[in-house]
């Protein structure tokens, strides 16, 4: 099946005559629906392998477009023209009867006569979300969109909730007073519904526009999205910041390929032990998926090598450009949730359990001073534990501390038994403006795939042993880390206060501004002396009014500005106006410099890709 969503202010069409002499007769009179989600429509030949499933996967990923576009209106428009396999007729017909019987269970629906040639006119409202494609096939009704067999039993599993406060006393969620707490209240409430759609744009992804970091990709798959200059300096510092981070930790950083056989005897069955959603493709007769997270590859790379109990814990690293989830469409929004994304991702080999518990605790403090350097503090971040009921009993200190490392509640969720590979495993989640929570930081303790990959080590005695594998992103997504900050910019914002960047991370750190064209030169000057300092630094010599290019730098979220006359340059003393603070502050070039150096102080430095000359630069967003 292929569909086309066209997201439109109207269709207007007319059937000329039949294009198959088993078409129905109909009414050829012109017909024309306004406010409507428009859905091309092409039936395969492979779709005739299980009708049903597919009349299921329709009308669930039209209803999950609709409701991203917020369409009460669908009209299911027969449109062969998408498909070099289409399937007989009959079946195409009855496919696309049963598919409007049951979207009508919930919207309003008008389809176009099938088997005619027709007339028609579509006026489609081009914003990011309205054109949208989908493909699938003959997928079962309980795989569809390369579910795992975890993603299944994750679906269906109860859950025991719990909050645990700073003295290790579990509550009962109705039960807990969250005065003070509210971020853990909304993140609680969100946790427990599953409710992962959103119903309006988030802050973040006007402000990712704005200041000409990220955009939609109409080009690509939903979830795949375009890097600005601006944004591929924030994303290109964030993951050198952290590689190097975990470089000095003691990570090994190696690099995998992106695709794996889903027919390789050990990841078929890793598959269905990890809930995500994959992308499949066909390639010389196999079938492959799209790696979701860098285990498949540092596993067999474990399998292949010789290791002794004195390499353990061996930390084997990677920084995965690009990882890929078949996230639901309803849930891709902005840079929050994404199909293709940049993780870090760092497995630690570990001879037993206690090993295993040992590093797990280094790990999440290491975890907790990656997301402080990223500019994201404990008091942005919410824990939650997730823990089988076995191993908790017997480890109760372990979670204990985990709160209390924090030093604030958190939320507990516990199984009876355990169905993934992993016995214990915490998240450090942020939650934005609209009550939605994603999780950054995170690890967990392995105890199975030590075993499934058939990674061993050479204990004391001469022994071959299995490890236990701990499994840690210590910020989460890039990606994920650029929304946070960014929504937490738009609260900070909200509350009256100058929403901005950490200044390593911010692309101009310090913007130059000549009053008029008579202090170009020298603005150039003192522009190309602070550059070579490694500070980002640019100069605004436009033909516009002074004040004009105060706000725009101001729009632009620059670090600090400096505006240059004939005072500043006789006396060599600057007026300095740093971001979110009122007052101007007198410095030397000198202090300036050590000013920028301090503020920025162990974090890495990369140039931007654009002339310093704001004349020259491209505007990549209208």
């Amino acid at each position: 099946m292929k569909i086309l969503c066209l997201h439109s202010d109207y269709i207007e069409f007319e059937a000329k005559k039949k294009a198959l002499k088993s078409a129905p007769d109909v009414d050829q009179a012109k017909k024309k629906i306004e406010e409507c989600l428009v859905v091309l429509t092409s039936v395969e030949k492979r779709d005739e392998n299980d009708p049903d499933a597919i009349v299921e996967r329709y009308v669930k990923e039209v209803t999950a477009v609709a409701n991203e576009v917020k369409a009460d209106s669908i009209v299911v428009y027969p449109y062969v023209h998408l498909t070099s396999e289409p399937s007989s007729p009959q079946i195409a017909m009855d496919i696309l009867k049963k598919v409007e019987k049951e979207l009508k269970k919930e919207f309003k629906v008008d389809s176009s006569p099938f088997g005619y040639y027709k007339a028609f006119t579509i006026a489609c409202k081009g914003h990011p979300m309205s054109e949208l494609s989908r493909e699938f096939g003959p997928e079962s009704k309980d795989d569809c969109c390369g579910e795992s067999e975890a993603l299944k039993k994750e679906e269906k599993i109860k859950s025991y909730w719990h909050i645990m406060d700073v003295d290790g006393k579990l509550h009962e969620i109705d039960k807990f007073n969250f005065q003070g707490h509210d971020n853990l209240k909304k993140f609680a409430v969100y946790e427990k519904n599953k409710v992962r759609q959103v119903d309006k744009e988030p802050a973040h992804v006007a402000l990712m526009k704005k200041l000409e970091i990220a955009d939609y990709e109409p080009g690509s798959d939903a979830g795949n999205m375009r890097y600005y200059p601006k944004g591929r300096l924030i994303k290109s510092l964030l993951e050198t910041y952290i590689t190097d981070r975990v470089i000095d930790y003691g990570g090994v950083e190696v690099e995998t390929p992106i695709m794996y056989d889903m027919n390789h005897p050990t990841l078929s069955k890793y598959l269905q032990r990890f809930p995500a959603r994959q992308y499949q493709i066909d390639s010389d007769k196999r079938s492959f998926f799209l790696r979701f997270a860098a285990c498949f590859g540092q596993f067999l790379i474990a399998h292949d090598a010789t290791i002794s109990y004195k390499d353990l814990p061996l930390k084997l690293y990677e920084l995965t450009r690009y990882s890929f989830r078949r996230e639901q469409s309803g849930e891709l929004t902005g840079l929050r949730r994404l199909r293709a994304f940049t993780m870090p991702d760092c497995h630690a080999l570990c001879t037993d359990l206690d090993q295993a518990i040992k590093e797990f605790k280094i790990r999440y403090k290491f975890c907790h001073s990656i997301l402080k350097g990223v500019g994201l503090k404990k008091d942005d971040v919410e824990l939650a534990v997730r823990v089988t009921k076995e191993f908790y009993e017997s480890n109760k200190e372990i979670v204990e501390g985990l709160v209390k490392e924090i030093g604030k509640p958190a939320l507990i969720e516990m199984w009876d038994q355990r169905i993934f590979y992993f016995i214990l495993k915490y998240e450090l989640n942020f939650v934005d403006g609209m009550n939605k929570a994603s999780a950054l930081s995170t690890d967990q303790i392995d105890v199975e795939n030590g075993e499934r990959y058939d990674i061993n080590y050479t204990d004391k005695e001469g022994k071959k042993n299995h490890p236990h594998i701990l499994h840690c992103s210590p910020s989460g997504a890039i990606e994920r880390n650029i929304y946070a900050l960014l929504e937490k910019a738009a609260m900070q914002q909200n509350q009256g206060k100058t929403p901005m960047l950490p200044m390593w991370l911010t692309p101009t750190q310090i913007r130059v501004i000549p009053v008029t064209d008579e202090f170009n030169k020298f603005a150039q000057g003192l522009t190309e002396e602070l550059a070579a300092e490694n500070i980002r630094t640019d100069f605004d010599d436009r033909e516009l009014h002074v004040g004009k290019k105060i706000r725009a730098a101001e729009k632009e979220w620059c670090s600090t500005v400096l505006v240059i006359g004939e005072k500043e340059q006789k006396s060599k003393k600057l007026n300095v106006r740093i971001r979110g603070k009122k007052d101007l502050v007198v410095m030397s070039v000198k202090e300036l410099i050590e000013h920028i150096k301090k503020e920025t102080a162990d974090m890495p430095y990369k140039r931007l890709s654009l002339p310093r000359e704001l004349s020259k630069r491209t505007i990549f967003v209208g």
